[in-house]
């Protein structure tokens, strides 16, 4: 091999290298023993249908674990249950995969061939003899032929949903309309966290921001799942700074706004406030909430403004809510629900 370099150029240009490499065509094929010797092959099948039904014996074990270990609550049925669950579902899974891999690597046929390209619709007799190929590998598979095979994974494979479906089911009932309602109701008085008592609107001062919850939410059946939803941010401006919004006269109390303080994006709490440009900010994706403009996004990957919530005041100044969020808070998914 020689080169040639063009003075003023770093770039060397063979001469030498030939037009077009010879095709190496495939390497000779070895057969493996199953292709040779019918014992090893009928060895094979038998091993192969020997995993497929280890899988079928794996799902059944978890069927009857999960039916007949009772969870009472004690460490000794919940170590019983893991075992026979995690144990059944991994021979099913185990057998049914490796015995495909090991049908495919010493009984289906191993053979290397080539297909030109050719326009995507071929001849009627191209057709035919697709036909035929597919027919010829269904039947080199074994599938028509190999009865126990065929048998064996149609037994595994019938019983292998079957553990995913019953630890589907266990992950409890569907939410329905739970995600679109929170703990905040009609009279329910706005209170501070986590000391719990109510606020006046006369406390809150203008610039100032409090961090609240419904008056009695530490009562609830599920405390930490209501506070993730009906947490919200009170903030206090001047009235005049405030972009009117139609639907929402009266949702504020001479200045007093309650938004929501679940990030719109992913649910992350919107927890930072600029006092001077009276933006709120997410610090997980700096979504970045416009209050003059009733929390609209200005910045960053959320979709939609932070809910309002609308209040006022009860006979003694207490601030409460006049009714729960008219849409649902958090991320943009929960809308759809």
């Amino acid at each position: 091999m020689s080169s040639e370099q063009e003075p003023g150029t770093d770039v060397a240009t063979r001469t030498d290298a030939p037009e077009r490499f010879e095709n190496p065509g495939l390497p000779a094929h070895r057969h493996r023993l199953a292709d040779t010797d019918p014992r090893a092959a009928k060895r094979a099948e038998r091993q192969v249908a020997l995993l497929f039904g280890l899988s079928a014996l794996g799902s059944i074990l978890l069927i009857v674990t999960y039916f007949a270990v009772p969870l009472d609550g004690t460490f000794a049925t919940l170590f019983k249950s893991n075992l026979g669950l995690g144990l059944g579902l991994g021979l099913a899974m185990f057998g049914i995969g490796v015995g495909a891999i090991h049908w495919a690597k010493t009984l289906m046929p191993d053979t290397e061939r080539i297909e030109m390209r050719h326009p995507m619709r071929g001849s009627d007799e191209d057709r035919e003899a697709a036909a035929e190929i597919l027919a010829l590998g269904a039947q080199e598979s074994g599938l028509g032929r190999r009865a126990l095979l065929r048998n064996s994974l149609i037994g595994a494979a019938a019983l292998a949903p079957l553990p995913a479906l019953l630890l589907l089911g266990d992950l409890g009932p569907l939410p329905q309309d739970k995600l679109a309602h929170t703990f905040w109701e009609r009279g329910k008085r706005l209170a501070r966290d986590p000391s719990g008592t109510p606020i006046k609107a006369s406390e809150v001062t203008r610039g100032s921001v409090y961090h609240v919850m419904p008056e009695g939410i530490e009562d609830a059946e599920h405390p930490l799942e209501e506070k993730a939803k009906a947490a919200v941010l009170l903030i206090r401006l001047d009235p005049q700074d405030v972009e009117p919004m139609p639907g929402r006269e009266g949702w504020d109390v001479d200045g007093i706004y309650a938004y929501s303080k679940i990030c719109t994006h992913v649910g992350c709490p919107v927890a930072l406030y600029e006092q001077t440009t009276h933006h709120l900010l997410c610090p997980c994706h700096q979504s970045t909430f416009d209050v003059e403009q009733h929390c609209k996004v200005i910045f960053g990957p959320a979709k939609r403004p932070l809910p309002q919530l609308p209040i006022s005041v009860d006979d003694e100044g207490y601030l409460v809510a006049q009714s729960d969020f008219h849409e649902p808070v958090g991320p943009s998914f929960w809308e759809r629900g």
